[in-house]
């Protein structure tokens, strides 16, 4: 958009309509750049692009890895951003996930629910629009602010032309949304509306599981069952079949395989023909050989496998067992079927964050599809602290290293949590691979995008335990003062200054444009604001 142009454009339009006289050219132009994306549709194409591109530079250079915070509320999302914006001085590979997670723990009129897919599915798509709602606002906020910029500069004679330039090369905070269907909400059809409406409200990436539905648990919780590979890949044309109807030719979808923490399958495939997909799923089924029928019992089922009728470990429940140790060779599988099926990212959920086991994973993979590349969870689930430091010590006892001075794992599962040791030799390594984590994994287990699920549900959790002990205890209105608004003001953040962020100087303008030096504003000499 270029702001110059667009005023000329505007003035065309209006010459000669008399009776639109009191409407300013300019003032038109800069309520259109306020609100650049129209519709959802524009905003999943925009971001898709954004996406393609990055996936790309990732390809070439793996320093180039993406990012993004879980976000429960629009509010928390365009806080996010602004954040990225004002510290690192643009959004370059800084995205939004969506946590079906945070969503059902958060947004469902059921009240808080835990991760199993029991929320209304409709509310996914819902935040997607309201995310997107308020980073449009943010983006009306800020060139509101530089629009009187430039107004100051033309009645005071200064750089007109570099806040012109300034407008011109504005950075949208509307950045692309890794959003989470679970797995689907049902069958195909009902995943395909969902994946619809995601897509209608600016959804450009879509996150789906390979578990069952009905049965979908947290990936870092007990009791998942997932699906036969045909049951997944339905899915995902589902998916493909609702970002092409809606013209997302390149729409994004991220397979994740939850098999290396689940031990049980609903189905038991047909195969067709051996070596198939139903032949390999079943291959990891726990089976014994039947060698005499008549120790089968009433109801039983069997399957012919290898040449030898087995029968399947079936559990009181009706689910199947899979063999013990097959969790890697079952995540591997899933990921070369899911990207040789049109997925372009993949998802492992795993019990630990380690760079090595990530990347034994990715590297089995890559040998039949060396294009692929990591969705990864940077689980709020895992203790972070506890797991590096085990590494650590597990790597220093190897090595043959004096470890008298730490508590043994095997014999204290705690003992390195010891905030005693947290300037410790061994504690300050666990803490540089927590830090270099995210590059390192880039680097070597092909991680193109890191996530955190849920950071703003324990920001959200910790600031108010914090604010709550003082207020409502000793310290009274100075918990406030000193742990919130003080801070605010010195980190320079917009929300100290609330109503403006809100909207109420933007609400203003369009008070005056609409009825000139008669508007009633809310922003005059008695507004408090003014104080900072």
């Amino acid at each position: 958009m270029s702001y110059l142009n667009d005023i000329k454009q505007a003035q065309a339009t209006l010459a000669g309509k008399a009776e639109w006289s009191a409407i300013n050219a300019e003032y038109a132009v800069r309520m259109q750049h306020q609100n650049r994306f129209k519709t959802g549709l524009e905003i999943a194409q925009y971001t898709a692009d954004i996406m393609r591109r990055d996936m790309a530079n990732y390809d070439a250079d793996t320093s180039k890895y993406t990012q993004s915070l879980g976000a429960w509320h629009g509010f928390i999302a365009q806080q996010s951003m602004m954040s990225v914006k004002k510290h690192q001085q643009n959004l370059d590979r800084r995205y939004i996930y969506l946590s079906g997670w945070m969503v059902a723990a958060l947004r469902s009129k059921f009240g808080p629910l835990p991760d199993q897919s029991m929320h209304e599915k409709t509310t996914v798509a819902d935040l997607i629009e309201e995310i997107y709602t308020f980073l449009k606002q943010a983006d009306a906020r800020e060139l509101r602010h530089i629009f009187v910029e430039l107004d100051e500069a033309r009645e005071n004679g200064g750089d007109v032309d570099g806040i012109i330039k300034r407008i011109d090369n504005y950075e949208t905070h509307v950045v692309p949304i890794i959003a989470d269907i679970d797995a689907g909400f049902g069958n195909e059809e009902a995943t395909y509306l969902l994946a619809k409406r995601m897509i209608e409200a600016g959804a450009c990436a879509i996150q789906i599981e390979n578990q069952v539905s009905d049965a979908k648990q947290c990936g870092h919780q007990a009791g998942k069952v997932t699906v036969p590979h045909e049951d997944f890949v339905s899915k995902i044309n589902a998916v493909r079949y609702a970002f092409l109807e809606l013209g997302i030719d390149n729409g994004i979808i991220v397979a994740r395989t939850d098999s290396l923490g689940a031990g049980l399958t609903q189905k038991i495939p047909v195969s067709i023909a051996p070596g198939d997909l139903g032949s390999k799923y079943n291959e990891f089924l726990e089976t014994e050989k039947v060698t005499d029928l008549s120790e089968l019992k009433e109801g039983d089922i069997t399957i012919h496998q290898g040449g030898q009728l087995c029968k399947p470990k079936r559990l009181d429940n009706g689910l199947y067992s899979f063999k013990e140790d097959t969790g890697f060779d079952r995540v591997v599988l899933d990921c070369i079927t899911s990207l040789e099926h049109g997925a372009d990212l993949l998802w492992i959920e795993t019990e630990k964050p380690n760079v090595a086991q990530i990347a034994e994973m990715v590297n089995a993979i890559r040998e039949v599809r060396p294009e692929a590349k990591l969705v990864y969870n940077n689980s709020p689930s895992f203790n972070w602290t506890l797991k590096f430091r085990e590494q650590v010590y597990g790597e220093w006892k190897d090595a043959g290293k004096d470890l008298s001075a730490y508590p043994d794992p095997a014999q204290d599962p705690m003992g390195l949590m010891e905030e005693s040791l947290d300037s410790s030799e061994l504690a300050q390594e666990a803490d540089r691979l927590v830090q270099s984590f995210q590059a390192d994994a880039a680097r070597e287990a092909g991680i193109f995008h890191h996530l955190i699920t849920l950071p703003t549900y324990h920001t959200a959790a910790l600031s108010t335990d914090v604010l709550a002990e003082g207020y409502f205890g000793e310290l009274g209105m100075l918990a406030y003062v000193r742990g919130v608004q003080r801070a605010e003001i010195r980190r320079g953040l917009s929300a100290v200054k609330h109503q403006d962020l809100a909207g109420s100087n933007v609400g203003d303008d369009h008070k005056e444009y609409f009825l000139g030096e008669k508007a009633l504003l809310a922003g005059g000499a008695a507004n408090t604001m003014n104080q900072f």
